[in-house]
C-alpha cells in the first residue's frame, strides 16, 4: 500500500563502509598524484594531506555525532534544520547537492577521458569545440552510456547499488595496495627529492584539492535512515572510512614519489600509472592501475547519485522542493525521480567536453565546504541548545571539534574567492555556481511563499 511506503533499512555495516570509502577513493588519486608532488614536493604533499585530513576528521566527527543522533535521509538537511531553521537548512542542502551533482557529472566526463589513455586517438564524429577542446560523438556516448547504466542501477534499488559499490571498492583498494607494496619493494628513496617545492604556497596548492578528494564520507548520513545497524555504529563507520581514505592517499603520494623522479614526473600524464609501470618494469601494471581508476569513477559516481538523490528527497519531504522529487518508486522503493534528475544531468555533462572537468571540480568544491561550515555551526548550536539530546556516538566531551571544523571550513571557503589560489575561474565556473544559486533562489522563494508546504504535507501523509 502507498500509505505504508517508506525508505527501507537494507544497508549493512559493510555496505556503509564501502559506500563512503568508494566515494572518496575515486579517479583523483590516479590522475592528480603527479600534480601533488610537482606542486608541493613528496613530503609537502604528505603534509598537505595531513592538514587536509585533519579538517576532514574534524568535520567527520561532527557528522558522526549528528548522524547517530538523527539517522534520517538527507543528512545535512536534517541537522541544519533542527539547529538553524528552515532557511539555513535549504542553503546547506542546496549547497551539498551542488557538490554531489558536481561529482556525478565529473565522473561522466572522466570516464571517456580515461578511455583516451587506454585507446589513444579513438575519437570520431566531431560535434563542436568548447574552450579549445574538440567534442566528439563517440566520446560523448561513452560518458552518457555510463551515466545511463549507473542511473538505472540506482533506480531499481539501493542494495543492488551497494553490492556493485563493494565489488569495485575492493578492486580499487587492491590496485592501490599493488602500487604501495611495489614502491616499498622497488622504490628509490632518492626520487623523493626535493621533499618540498614552493614552500607554503605549494602545500596550499595541494590543500585546496582536499575537499573534493575527500567528499564522500558524508554519503553515510544521507543513507542513515536506510542503514540496518545500531545508531552508534553509523558514526563509528563514518570515522573509520575517513581515516582509511586519509591513509590511502598518504600512501599513494609516497608510492608515486618513490616510483618516479622529478624528470619523469615533469612529462607524465598519469603519474600513478607510470609509477607502477616503472616499479614493476612492465606497462601491463599501468593498464591494471587504470582499470582501478575506472573502478574509482564508478564508485564515486554511484555514491553521489545515492547521496544527492536522498538530499533532494528529504528537501521535497520538508516542503522545500516540488513533491516530484520526494516520490518513492512503488516497486523499487527508491527516490526514483531524484535519481533520474541527477542521472540526466550526468548524461548531459559530456556534451561540455573535457574542459568541464576542472570547472565542475571547483564549482562543486565551494558548495561542499559551505555545507561543511553550516554542519559545524549546527553541531555547536545543538551542543549548547540541546545538551541532553541522545547522542549514541559523541565526538569528545567538549565541542572542540565543532570549533575546529567551523574555523577550517571557513578558511577553505575563502580559498575559492577571487584573488585566492583556488578562486573560481571566470566565466565558466562562476556561471555554473551562479546558475545553481539562481535555480536554488527560485525554489527558495517558492518555499518561503508556502507553495510546496501543502503538497509536502499531503505527500508525507500518504507515504
Amino acid at each position: 500500500m502507498q500509505e505504508e511506503q517508506k525508505l527501507k533499512k537494507v544497508l549493512s555495516r559493510f555496505d556503509l563502509l564501502f559506500l563512503a570509502l568508494g566515494a572518496m577513493l575515486g579517479w583523483g588519486w590516479v590522475v592528480l598524484s603527479g600534480t601533488w608532488i610537482t606542486s608541493a614536493g613528496s613530503f609537502g604533499a604528505v603534509i598537505a594531506f595531513a592538514i587536509g585530513g585533519f579538517l576532514v576528521i574534524c568535520v567527520g566527527l561532527n557528522y558522526a555525532e549528528l548522524a547517530s543522533a538523527m539517522p534520517k535521509a538527507g543528512g545535512e538537511h536534517e541537522y541544519v534544520h533542527r539547529a538553524l531553521g528552515e532557511n539555513m537548512s535549504f542553503i546547506a542542502s542546496w549547497a551539498i547537492t551542488l557538490g554531489y551533482v558536481s561529482v556525478a557529472t565529473f565522473e561522466a566526463v572522466a570516464l571517456p577521458t580515461v578511455i583516451d589513455y587506454l585507446i589513444p586517438d579513438y575519437q570520431s564524429g566531431y560535434l563542436w569545440t568548447v574552450a579549445g577542446w574538440d567534442v566528439h560523438l563517440n566520446w560523448v556516448l561513452i560518458g552518457t552510456g555510463g551515466a545511463l547504466i549507473i542511473t538505472a542501477i540506482n533506480y531499481i534499488g539501493l542494495k543492488q547499488a551497494a553490492a556493485m559499490q563493494t565489488f569495485f571498492t575492493i578492486l580499487i583498494i587492491g590496485v592501490g595496495l599493488l602500487l604501495i607494496f611495489g614502491s616499498g619493494l622497488h622504490g628509490d628513496p632518492s626520487n623523493l627529492a626535493p621533499t618540498f617545492v614552493g614552500g607554503a604556497g605549494g602545500i596550499m596548492t595541494v590543500l585546496v584539492m582536499v575537499p573534493f578528494l575527500f567528499v564522500g564520507f558524508d554519503v553515510i548520513p544521507q543513507v542513515a535512515e536506510e542503514a540496518n545497524l545500531p545508531q552508534r555504529q553509523i558514526g563509528m563507520f563514518l570515522v573509520v572510512s575517513v581515516i582509511g581514505a586519509i591513509l590511502f592517499y598518504l600512501a599513494i603520494a609516497l608510492g608515486v614519489g618513490l616510483g618516479l623522479n622529478q624528470e619523469q614526473l615533469a612529462v607524465t600524464e598519469l603519474a600513478s600509472a607510470d609509477a607502477i609501470a616503472s616499479l614493476f618494469g612492465s606497462d601491463l601494471f599501468a593498464q591494471i592501475l587504470i582499470i582501478g581508476g575506472v573502478a574509482g569513477i564508478i564508485t564515486s559516481w554511484n555514491s553521489f547519485i545515492i547521496g544527492g538523490s536522498r538530499v533532494l528527497y528529504a528537501m521535497a519531504q520538508s516542503g522545500m522542493l516540488p513533491a516530484w522529487f520526494g516520490r518513492l518508486h512503488p516497486k523499487f522503493n527508491t527516490p526514483s525521480n531524484a535519481v533520474l534528475f541527477i542521472g540526466i544531468l550526468s548524461m548531459l555533462a559530456p556534451l561540455l567536453g573535457r574542459s568541464a572537468l576542472v570547472w565542475i571540480v571547483d564549482a562543486g568544491g565551494l558548495g561542499i565546504v559551505v555545507a561543511y561550515f553550516l554542519v559545524a555551526l549546527s553541531f555547536l548550536v545543538l551542543r549548547k541548545r540541546e545538551p541532553n539530546m541522545e547522542r549514541p556516538f559523541r565526538a569528545a566531551k567538549s565541542p572542540v571539534y565543532g570549533y575546529l571544523a567551523l574555523v577550517l571550513s571557513f578558511g577553505f571557503i575563502t580559498l575559492y574567492l577571487p584573488g585566492m589560489p583556488a578562486s573560481l575561474i571566470w566565466p565558466y565556473e562562476w556561471i555554473m555556481f551562479a546558475g545553481w544559486a539562481i535555480v536554488g533562489l527560485f525554489f527558495f522563494m517558492r518555499m518561503r511563499k508556502g507553495v510546496y508546504k501543502q503538497v509536502s504535507t499531503e505527500k508525507s501523509e500518504t507515504l
